[in-house]
């Protein structure tokens, strides 16, 4: 019902930057949040950042806070994640998500329902 389509990926070496996007498209619910998460080593996708489609309030994971920035784009209802001084700890699959309810909360992925294909970045030292 909603496709996400996320782009963007790439590879640098360390300090340096990249920009993910997302463009959703097909959904006949609302979507209250969308996010970024990475596919890590755990049981669980880890989220990285997330943004409220109502007021725009923006959650970050510890890890990325003050280096990445999530934002979006009102007129084209599209995602960006903006990385600098990337780390190869920050080398992983990333995902776009969605969820149809602000009751869910931003860092479990078991709450979102839609998922995009992912997109790889990789950093090197």
């Amino acid at each position: 019902q909603v496709r996400l389509a996320e782009s963007g990926g790439g590879s640098v070496q360390a300090g340096g930057s990249l920009r993910l996007s997302c463009a959703p498209s097909g959904t006949k619910y609302n979507i209250a949040c969308m996010g970024w998460f990475r596919q890590a080593h755990g049981n669980e996708r880890e989220g990285v950042a997330a943004i409220l489609t109502v007021g725009g309030m923006t959650f970050y994971a510890d890890s990325v806070k003050g280096r990445f920035t999530i934002s979006r784009d009102r007129a084209k209802v599209t995602i960006t994640l903006q990385m600098n001084d990337l780390k190869p700890e920050d080398t992983d699959m990333y995902y776009c998500a969605a969820a149809t309810s602000v009751g869910a909360i931003w860092s479990r992925a078991s709450q979102y329902h839609y998922w995009g294909q992912g997109t790889q970045v990789t950093v090197s030292s």
